[in-house]
């Protein structure tokens, strides 16, 4: 039977039955005040820091008296705020199951799309983000201009880590290898690594110490790989790309948080292949591209769209080699896309 084509209303319709359907689940296994206050053997208020997020349940990491270190499963509150890995909460010990009270004010959060268009937090309190790609599956700047933009907004220093770095002793790559020296010469930090070999994974880990970093990319970049040589007591499963459409499979189901021997935290968020940041303003779009901001508010018209205009300081600043064509036309396909949605 030929696959039915739904009108934009009602795939609206749909997301909102599922999103109710998720809720009235999450909720039924929501704990009340009046059975919060029946709960035998209920510990005190403590701190601790969400470790997985399981959407009714979530992993809890204490950070208090004879709680600190040890990973405990907690129900939450009712009507409490939904929480992500990295979110610091309030929670309370019980029996054979805690319970979530109240989440802390997050310094930062990364945003990403499900699978019903509507934009939701991913983790929390990170301020260090590193963005994966390799040689294959083919990196595109478009992506990880939307990962950067991303960064910059939440004010969350970006890093670039391309994985499999030894494949590019090849010389096969050379778009690859003009993506690096593009990124460089915007300013970014690029970092070369390789999971297989084991080269770069030094100034990697010294560049996560001391930090909550949280790892993202295109599947099958090899995020996985990554994350098993920097923590070994991970073991996540690693994946293959398919070999129809050279694209990664997903490996990874759930954010979740890693201690690194080095010091600092991980988070591994579930592998994606587009980045929404349909939640910010056209002024924070051009604004994520930092080799832009010296040129904006000179453009001969006020109300400058970057396009085509007489007296674009963007397009002059294009010319004259002060910033990349490449950034600005991808600045402008994103721009076009935000009108699109």
């Amino acid at each position: 039977m030929a696959k039915r084509n739904l009108s934009q209303r009602q795939k609206s319709r749909i997301q909102s039955i599922q999103e109710r359907r998720r809720e009235r689940a999450i909720a039924k296994k929501a704990v009340s005040d009046d059975e919060l206050e029946n709960l035998t053997q209920l510990g005190p208020e403590i701190h601790g820091t969400v470790i997985t997020n399981f959407g009714a349940q979530v992993d809890v990491e204490g950070l208090e008296d004879n709680y600190k270190g040890q990973i405990y499963r907690c129900h939450l509150r009712t009507n409490l705020e939904p929480l992500v890995t990295g979110d610091r909460v309030v929670w309370r010990h019980a029996e054979p199951v805690g319970v979530v009270v109240a989440r802390e004010p997050r310094n930062s959060e990364l945003l990403r799309p499900d699978p019903y268009g509507k934009l939701r937090p991913v983790a929390a309190n990170v301020d260090r983000i590193a963005i994966v790609f390799a040689a294959k599956p083919t990196p595109y700047s478009n992506l990880i201009d939307r990962y950067l933009i991303a960064s910059e907004a939440q004010d969350i220093q970006p890093v670039l880590v391309i994985n499999k770095f030894d494949m590019l002793s090849d010389n096969d790559y050379p778009e690859v290898e003009q993506l690096l020296k593009d990124y460089q010469t915007v300013g970014y930090e690029v970092l070369c690594v390789s999971a297989a070999t084991g080269a770069g994974l030094d100034q990697l880990k010294d560049y996560m110490a001391t930090h909550t970093s949280v790892f993202v990319g295109q599947s099958g970049v090899g995020k996985s790989s990554l994350i098993n040589q920097l923590q070994p007591q991970a073991n996540i499963l690693v994946g293959e790309l398919s070999a129809t459409t050279d694209k990664g499979m997903h490996t990874t189901t759930a954010s979740r948080l890693f201690h690194l021997e080095n010091g600092g935290n991980l988070i591994d968020s579930p592998g994606i292949r587009e980045f929404a940041v349909t939640n910010l303003s056209d002024e924070q779009i051009i604004d994520g591209f930092i080799e832009f901001r010296p040129f904006l508010g000179h453009c001969k018209f006020r109300d400058c769209k970057h396009q085509v205009e007489l007296g674009c300081a963007l397009i002059a600043a294009a010319k004259e080699g002060k910033i990349l064509e490449v950034r600005l036309q991808n600045y402008r396909n994103i721009l076009a896309s935000q009108d699109e949605q």
